[in-house]
């Protein structure tokens, strides 16, 4: 076993990253080392960071959430110490990503974020991706920060039915 819990952490997050097909945000993340009390939320960020600084995750932000996946080198890691994992821990890992498993899906599957452009408007980018694959990237102008943030919060709720809008609507023969 480990004689270091930040090294254990560090393997943990890299093990969970592995599992899934798609990156996870920082909440996901925190939110099964809380839910489990394996540690707090501060030593979490300083196991993210140096991850991240390690090279072994990279990051994708937007302006609410940073998602994370795991490198070549993550995966390399993994795969040469991961067996310092005991199996207790494991299977609390795998039983977590089982039971939330369409809850994790979709919150990183429906991506909403804008940006000032320099036309000094705002560009809204909208997404729906499965897995590490875009099915959907659809970019708006709007004048307002208003109506970017309320976009954004719509997209949230509404994007099964705009895509299927737009599936129908472009794939019918008329």
């Amino acid at each position: 076993m480990l004689s270091e819990p930040k090294t254990l952490y560090k393997l943990m997050n890299l093990y969970i990253l592995k599992q899934v097909n798609f990156p996870l945000t920082n909440a996901q993340l925190t939110d099964f080392f809380l839910e489990h009390e394996y540690t707090t939320y501060f030593v979490l960020q300083q196991v993210l960071n140096e991850l991240l600084e390690a090279g072994l995750i990279r990051t994708h932000s937007s302006h609410n959430s940073t998602r994370y996946e795991i490198t070549r080198e993550g995966e390399e890691t993994l795969e040469f110490f991961g067996k310092n994992i005991s199996k207790a821990i494991i299977d609390d890992i795998d039983q977590y990503l089982k039971d939330n498993r369409f809850r994790i899906h979709n919150e990183t599957g429906i991506l909403a974020d804008y940006y000032k452009s320099t036309s000094q408007d705002f560009v809204v980018h909208l997404e729906i991706r499965e897995g590490r694959s875009s099915l959907l990237d659809l970019s708006l102008s709007v004048p307002e920060r208003e109506q970017a943030e309320a976009m954004c919060a719509r997209w949230k709720t509404q994007s099964s039915e705009i895509y299927s809008y737009l599936m129908k609507n472009l794939m019918s023969g008329e």
